[in-house]
């Protein structure tokens, strides 16, 4: 019997790589597509070449024949659409990268999947930067963290509100992925995902902050704290978003042409409450200075996820103390991988 087949684009990446290891359990046939321009992508290839059952293409979702080819000669049933410029800074910096990767990129992807593989469930991560700073929500100041003042979190609800070229380059393909359902019928979902993190995790000072403060208590290296450091975002192991993912293609009658805010919902950290953590874990204190806020910065994103929990029964079951102690074993065991992928060789200034 011929094993299904599952394509994870940036399947390189943090979440990729995880994706990639939970469909080969499952016992897919995965076919991971990437360019190999992130940080540490280049290390997680090393470890998923010794996983069987997996295929690696090298390509680019800019390029739209590279990946309409991948399409025609695996036809998957199931895509995973993570493959993405990540940073809000780079995006300030690079516009037409970010569109280009982002926006025309997420295009290249759904049209391959209407012409080669119409079939197939897709799944696009989006993020909550769509929803743009939020001014309008009432923030209430404590000695550590802020919170929302009288209000659960963000729902599905709120009203589209980009802040940035990042936002507005994920903003574009959460929308075609939505419209390309309604318009051509395919299965295709959105998930506007907030600070996820966990194992395979190369995490740089714009991108991925739990890792990028694991990685700096554990290497003694000095951080800047961009604002006053009570920003708060909730907060999701990885486990728990692949179980989401799995729930919400599986459920795909359900979720198709749907979005969902996917995140840790009431499990959520400030950057101080994170480094009471690790100061405990490591026995060392941080080395750090401040900066201006950074445009478009949240003092807080906390996720409402009853839709989720609603349509695919679905909530995570990690907290943020056992989570973090999972990410922090990780990175302590291969420092090696760490130091070559150049997680401290990154210079990504602030754009003003």
């Amino acid at each position: 019997m011929n094993k299904k087949t599952i394509l994870i684009t940036g399947g390189c990446g943090f979440i990729g790589t995880n994706a990639a290891e939970y469909w080969l359990k499952k016992g897919y046939r995965v076919i991971v597509f990437d360019n190999l321009s992130r940080v540490g992508a280049k290390e997680n290839l090393r470890w998923l070449k010794t996983q069987k059952g997996l295929i690696f293409v090298r390509g680019d979702i800019r390029n739209s024949q590279s990946i309409e080819n991948t399409f025609k000669k695996y036809k998957p049933e199931l895509v995973l659409h993570l493959a993405a410029q990540v940073t809000m800074v780079t995006s300030v910096k690079k516009p037409r990268e970010d569109f280009e990767i982002n926006a025309l990129g997420t295009f290249n992807v759904l049209e391959a999947l209407r012409k080669e593989a119409p079939e197939a469930c897709l799944l696009y991560t989006s993020t909550n930067k769509v929803y743009g700073e939020m001014t309008d929500l009432e923030v209430v100041e404590k000695d550590k963290r802020y919170e929302y003042k009288d209000f659960k979190g963000i729902s599905e609800e709120r009203h589209i509100d980009p802040h940035g070229p990042y936002g507005c380059s994920k903003c574009t393909g959460d929308q075609y992925t939505i419209d390309w359902s309604r318009i051509y019928g395919l299965k295709t979902v959105v998930f506007r995902q907030s600070g996820i993190y966990g194992p395979h995790q190369f995490g740089i000072e714009e991108q991925g902050w739990l890792a990028w403060l694991v990685n700096a208590i554990l290497f003694d290296k000095p951080i800047t704290i961009y604002g006053d450091g009570k920003q708060v975002r909730d907060v999701l192991f990885i486990d728990d978003l692949l179980k989401a993912y799995d729930f919400a293609l599986t459920n795909i009658k359900e979720t198709k042409g749907k979005a969902y805010n996917v995140g840790g919902a009431s499990f959520s950290l400030s950057i101080w409450e994170l480094f009471d953590i690790l100061e405990k874990l490591s026995g060392k204190k941080f080395k750090y200075s401040f900066g201006d806020w950074r445009p478009g910065d949240q003092k807080v994103y906390i996720s409402d996820i009853s839709k989720a929990e609603k349509d695919f029964n679905w909530s995570p079951n990690v907290s943020p103390k056992e989570g973090v102690e999972k990410l922090y074993s990780w990175i302590l065991k291969n420092k090696a991988a760490v130091k070559r992928a150049g997680v401290f060789a990154q210079n990504y200034p602030i754009v003003k």
